[in-house]
């Protein structure tokens, strides 16, 4: 990245300004903004986010916000309530409190003297998040956003379900929130009512992965902040970024498909990072992009920001299998519209093991979702060797130890090894070595016909890039609940086991090329443990392959490509924070198998370390712990744990957050035992544990 200081204004900024929401609660920002604007207001941009915006995030926000500030606009970094020092509990994600705190806050924004009554709203995850939802409510000052790595719909496409499968993101996720939604603010900033405020939220919080356990279906508490209930809400421009290796990968081209305003998409190699931070790299010049954006559409500058593709996509070449990569190699496409005209669905039937290409004539270009359809044939098969043709696999709960995350995070390695293993107890079904370069662009499907030997059952499908020395690299991966057919989502129902089903399969979008000489390679697994949580029992899954198709995306690999090599610039940003290493990080990622008991286990360790926020001479740390485990194929000993420390001290303040949350299941049943501890000074001030069972709901 290009640090950048001749700006086009010189700036100032304002560590600590508290800002009064509708109920009294006082939320904290920190605001960059042009020293002009004193006497010639600007527009403001929001970042809304509750990840600690005087250390945790202090670095990454030093990049952006200033080099917005100097390019002519106000950017105010919030801490959401019960976070950082602003002042309340959060007590879950996207709350109706929170929209509405964020409302009061574009409010004060648009009323203060150096803002010149136009806001615009930013961010990563939850921030983007914040931002597409708020949007969907129109406040008044709103006059665009910039999102990044978001969905739009928070049941069947984010890191709680998938397909209406059980993610282990969601304990990793709510752990995450757990530590995060209890740290206490600086003292530095809040003075002595530090230690009430801490307390208040201990005192209040409770493990966010008990409230979405009881939520195994799409409810209203789901439909509550997901904008593809009516995309026609949201009003006012968006630009949608995310990355191939990111869990959000299907949002960007269904807001392009779906919403009624000027709207951009860009979708590069990266993990869960802003475009110009991206990892995998290339990383891009994005805060150019950006600036542009708010430049066209807050200021009404006549930039030409809305000419060129819809969207733009990096179309990922072949490589090896790999838990981590520094870039990507590929180059960047562009697609006029989307739903594209260009894209093409190819049907590739399954038989006999093999892929076997023919015209299928499905629609491809809409990216529906990440999620499903299922059709009930009422006919019924014989729940075994298929009889008919048909192939079935009993997989063992080892298949999935080499998926990855859900999301990389790139917190390497956490991206998919090499599936040859994890192929071993699947369906695989293969083409012939590829004659020529094929590439697609967007979500491919599966549509089986299946029937079962239990009542609750999922398939996990894998598309791979299998090269001519065999080695296979997952492309992109889909997983479906089979109790959530026939759209489901909202009122699953047992499957009859032995009957036959019609079921559709969507995998997360990409853009992938796979170069003559390989093969296509298309998995089918019935449990995928750790990504996704495992049935209640082993299942035997027939296809009846005859009438099985996989149907790809397919772009044209030479034409309609008349674009820059290059299209975005440099990546710039203004210099990041100083900080100081005090003690080192640890990284691991570890698969165990012990043949004595036949205990499997993989561990993760992400320990930041100490780190000093010299700017306020703050040492913070940061450990993650996960650990995911289960023996032979007992499906019921699956078991999942994340545990987080989280430390501050200054001088004379030492404060430490330690949480504990541990899921395991029988067959009816999901348990959660949860543990919280405040330490001060070494000492424990604060405990408190919960013990909770939540039935299985067909999960």
């Amino acid at each position: 990245m290009r640090y950048v200081s001749n700006l086009p204004y010189d700036t100032k900024t304002e560590d600590h300004v508290t800002i009064p929401t509708s109920d009294g609660t006082l939320l904290s920002a920190r605001i960059w903004r042009p020293t002009s604007s004193d006497s010639d207001p600007v527009p403001a941009i929001l970042e809304y986010i509750p990840y600690r915006k005087r250390d945790l995030t202090a670095e990454r926000d030093a990049i952006h916000h200033p080099y917005m500030a100097g390019h002519g606009y106000a950017c105010v970094r919030v801490d959401v309530r019960g976070t950082g020092d602003s002042g309340g509990v959060l007590r879950d994600e996207y709350l109706e409190q929170e929209q509405t705190d964020a409302e009061d806050v574009l409010a004060w924004l648009a009323a203060q003297p150096w803002c010149d009554g136009t806001t615009g709203m930013m961010g990563l995850s939850w921030g983007a998040f914040a931002a597409l939802q708020v949007s969907a409510r129109r406040p008044p000052s709103l006059g665009a956003i910039v999102i990044s790595s978001f969905t739009d719909d928070r049941y069947a496409d984010d890191m709680h379900y998938m397909g209406g499968a059980l993610l282990s993101d969601n304990l990793a996720e709510a752990g995450t929130m757990f530590a995060y939604g209890t740290c206490p603010p600086d003292p530095a900033v809040v003075g002595p009512r530090w230690r009430e405020m801490w307390h208040e939220r201990l005192e209040g919080t409770r493990p966010w992965v008990l409230e979405w356990l009881r939520h195994q279906r799409r409810d209203d508490y789901w439909r509550h902040a997901s904008v593809c209930e009516d995309y026609q809400a949201v009003g006012c421009p968006v630009l949608a970024s995310s990355g191939w290796a990111d869990g959000y990968s299907n949002a960007v081209t269904r807001l392009l498909g779906r919403l009624d305003v000027p709207r951009k998409g860009l979708i590069g190699p990266w993990s869960h990072k802003f475009p110009h931070l991206g990892e995998p790299g290339p990383a891009i010049g994005y805060l150019q992009e950006v600036v542009r954006w708010w430049d066209h559409w807050l200021k009404g500058v006549d930039n030409g920001v809305m000419d060129g593709p819809m969207l733009w996509a990096w179309m990922q070449d072949s490589v090896p299998p790999s838990t981590s990569y520094e870039e990507r190699p590929g180059r960047w496409v562009a697609e006029p519209d989307w739903p594209s005209s260009r894209i093409t669905p190819v049907g590739y039937r399954m038989t006999g093991g093999g892929l076997n290409a023919e015209a299928a004539g499905a629609d491809i270009g809409s990216d529906e979702g990440a999620g499903l359809g299922a059709h009930d044939r009422g006919d019924r098969g014989d729940g075994g060797d298929g009889g008919d043709g048909g192939m079935a696999v009993q997989s063992p709960l080892s298949v999935g130890q080499f998926a990855g995350k859900w999301a990389s995070y790139n917190a390497p390695p956490d991206l998919p090894y090499d599936q040859r293993e994890e192929d071993g107890g699947s369906l695989v079904f293969e083409t012939e070595p590829l004659t020529e370069r094929v590439e697609i662009l967007g979500s491919p499907t599966v549509e089986l016909d299946v029937s079962v030997s239990e009542p609750v059952a999922m398939v996990a499908a894998r598309l791979s890039d299998v090269a001519p020395r065999g080695s296979a690299t997952r492309v992109t991966y889909g997983v479906l609940n089979l109790t959530r057919r026939d759209g489901g989502e909202d009122a699953p129902e047992p499957l009859e086991p032995g009957r036959r089903y019609r079921v559709t399969v969507r995998l997360n979008g990409v853009a992938q090329s796979f170069p003559a000489g390989h093969r296509i390679r298309l998995s089918l697994s019935t449990s995928y443990w750790p990504l996704a949580w495992p049935p209640p029992k082993p299942v035997l899954l027939t296809v009846h392959d005859t009438s099985s198709v996989l149907t790809l995306p397919v772009r044209p690999t030479a034409g309609g490509d008349e674009v820059p090599q290059e299209p975005f610039g440099e990546p710039e940003g203004t210099e990041p924070l100083p900080s100081t290493q005090v003690t080192a990080p640890e990284q691991r990622w570890r698969v165990t198998r012990d043949l004595v008991d036949y205990a499997a286990e993989l561990e993760i360790v992400k320990d930041r370390g100490v780190v000093r926020v010299d700017e306020i001479d703050l040492d913070v740390g940061r450990r993650a712990y996960e650990r995911y485990t289960s023996v032979a194929d007992d499906f019921t000993s699956a078991s999942g744990e994340s545990a987080w420390t989280m430390s501050f001290h200054r001088d004379d303040w030492d404060v430490r957050v330690a949480t504990r949350t541990v899921l395991t299941c029988d067959e009816t049943d999901f348990r959660v035992d949860a543990t919280l501890d405040g330490y001060e000074d070494g000492k424990r001030v604060f405990s408190r544990t919960w013990n909770e069972t939540v039935p299985r709901d067909l999960l």
